[in-house]
């Protein structure tokens, strides 16, 4: 019996999505699943560069489809538009079957970026063009010596002798799709004029004689280049921001593709699952299978129930980024809580279920063995998980203990087109940001035991920061307040898996075993935050009060154990 409330390929039918959305879903798990699992893998192992792939998304209009915005779509794309729901739906198909098939896109997203918030037409035609050819797109925004710190770029730009135009100098490092791109979004300074009035992101190819592709810089079929320009030509028509718009741009887009990450760990962790529980199922070990021992239960049914928390936060986060304007932005706390929180629940996940199997995680003909190392980098892609938890800080007082009137926010599946992503404006003023109360999500579930219990320590958080927040000389330490964003980033955690919870009906064990698991987590960061060196006499006590122990029911555990063993041979990819 398939699990409803994860992907499987045999199964799979996004009824919920119109029809060509759903044939071009359908269609690449179709491509996928007649490619086989021995050539998924040989790709992987020999580093094949994805072209495959990339003609079958041309010949099929994938890219183009899911990533030109309505209004560069014309009269004969209707339906084009970007919609952040479908992406992420292929978001995780493609993390099921391999990330590099995922980095590919991740990266068309991030070029795309500045390109469709610019109001050059020319620049914006020639993406529409290019996207309908099947090319893919790059990001030129980190330098080998600076990373993503844009206030410093070495990308120079001189003005021509004429004033019409620039020639521009510099590389870029760690630039997916940099040897392929037919656009890639450079950012970069002029040389003329200080400061942020300086800043410019432009339109390069990399084709061009004056690109210089200087080599991959991983080993791996993700092509993640260092690449040059010298006197690289740039025009009026190649020039997509200027001055501060430039600069955001550059975090405006990053907002839009850091979102990608947590559906793609989703992918990855449901396709090791199912190969990790049927192989655990079948082995054999002093007489009895090992889903028999009381460790190996708790070790998968922990993996499966963080799992779903992971699906059920990042399909609710979909609603909040697409409902998203100028008076609600409360999409840049979610946008970040995926990035950070779902990727590094990801790499639990598969730790969890490789502490079961074992040896038989590093087999070469697994998908699993390319899963513990693909999962490691989703974390540490569009900013670590310090910079994100330190982001998401900004938010904690107004969240917590601040609540706004919004409208709720619908379930957001409809076929509409996500314009606000790129015209998302200034990027700042994230201290003025408002949310909802999250304490209703939790009302809606006291009588289950575990959240009720983890809202106890959510309350507690309050009180924390009401009474023993860090003080200025503390609020330098960066170590003790990320120990803080964690505790913090749990209650929103929760607070949308509660919110989607409600919305999809979900099985109230599964709800009570993942809240477990939280309450758990949350102790164990109380704990954490106790042993800190700066942490004072009242945050020490504090922290040691919130520690609870999850409410324990054997009979709840065997139930949800069942759907998770029923997972066994639910899904094989074909040799």
């Amino acid at each position: 019996m398939s699990d409803q409330l994860l992907f499987n390929p045999r199964t799979y039918d996004p009824a919920h999505f119109d029809p060509e959305t759903r044939r071009l879903l359908r269609a690449t798990v179709d491509w996928f699943e007649e490619r086989g699992k021995r050539r998924l893998i040989e790709d992987y192992r020999t580093r094949a560069w994805l072209g495959d792939f990339l003609a079958f998304s041309a010949k099929e209009g994938l890219f183009a489809t899911f990533l030109t915005p309505e209004p560069a779509a014309g009269q004969d794309g209707p339906d084009k538009r970007w919609d952040t729901a479908r992406i992420a739906a292929l978001n995780e198909i493609l993390g099921f079957y391999g990330l590099d098939y995922w980095y590919a896109w991740q990266v068309t997203i991030l070029g795309l970026g500045p390109v469709w918030q610019s109001d050059n037409a020319a620049a914006r035609d020639r993406a529409a063009r290019l996207l309908d050819a099947g090319e893919v797109f790059a990001f030129g925004l980190s330098e080998k010596t600076h990373g993503a710190d844009i206030y410093n770029t070495d990308m120079l730009l001189e003005p021509n002798a004429d004033g019409d135009g620039f020639r521009a100098t510099g590389s870029k490092y760690y630039i997916g799709n940099g040897n392929a791109a037919g656009l890639v979004s450079v950012f970069g300074r002029r040389t003329d004029v200080e400061g942020p009035d300086g800043y410019v992101f432009f339109a390069a190819d990399s084709r061009h004689p004056a690109y210089d592709v200087v080599k991959n810089v991983v080993d791996s079929s993700k092509y993640v280049s260092e690449f040059r320009l010298t006197d690289y030509p740039v025009g009026p028509e190649d020039v997509l921001h200027t001055g501060r718009a430039a600069f955001d741009a550059a975090l405006n887009t990053v907002n839009v593709g850091k979102f990608n990450l947590c559906t793609a760990s989703i992918g990855i962790c449901e396709h090791a699952m199912y190969e990790a529980v049927t192989h655990a199922q079948g082995r054999i070990l002093y007489g009895r299978p090992v889903t028999a021992f009381p460790h190996v239960r708790r070790e998968l049914t922990d993996a499966y129930v963080r799992l779903v928390g992971m699906k059920l936060f990042s399909d609710r986060a979909v609603d909040y980024f697409r409902s998203a304007g100028p008076g609600d932005r409360r999409y840049l706390l979610f946008n970040p809580m995926t990035k950070m929180k779902v990727t590094t629940e990801g790499e639990k996940v598969i730790d969890l279920m490789w502490d079961v199997i074992a040896a038989k995680g590093f087999e070469k003909d697994t998908y699993f063995a390319q899963a513990a190392v693909e999962i490691r980098g989703l974390p540490k892609l569009e900013g670590t998980v310090h910079v994100n938890l330190a982001l998401i800080l900004k938010f904690m007082r107004n969240h917590l203990l601040e609540p706004a009137d919004y409208a709720p926010v619908p379930t957001r599946l409809d076929a509409a087109d996500d314009a606000f992503l790129f015209r998302q404006g200034p990027a700042r003023g994230l201290g003025s940001v408002r949310f909802h109360d999250w304490r209703p999500a939790y009302d809606a579930y006291a009588a289950v035991p575990n959240v009720a219990r983890f809202r106890a320590q959510a309350d507690a958080l309050c009180t924390f920061v009401e009474t023993a927040a860090p003080d200025e000389q503390q609020s330098r330490d960066l170590d003790l307040l990320l120990a803080v964003g964690q505790l913090f980033a749990l209650v929103v955690h929760g607070q949308l898996v509660l919110e989607q919870a409600r919305l999809t009906g979900l099985d109230e064990d599964v709800l009570d075993e993942l809240f477990g698991v939280l309450v758990r987590d949350f102790s164990a960061h109380a704990v954490e935050l106790h042993g800190k060196d700066s942490a004072t006499a009242d945050q020490q006590a504090w922290a040691l009060d919130a520690v609870r122990r999850p409410a324990v029911d054997a009979d709840r555990s065997a139930r949800v154990w069942a759907r998770v063993e029923a997972l066994a041979g639910a899904y094989e990819m074909k040799a």
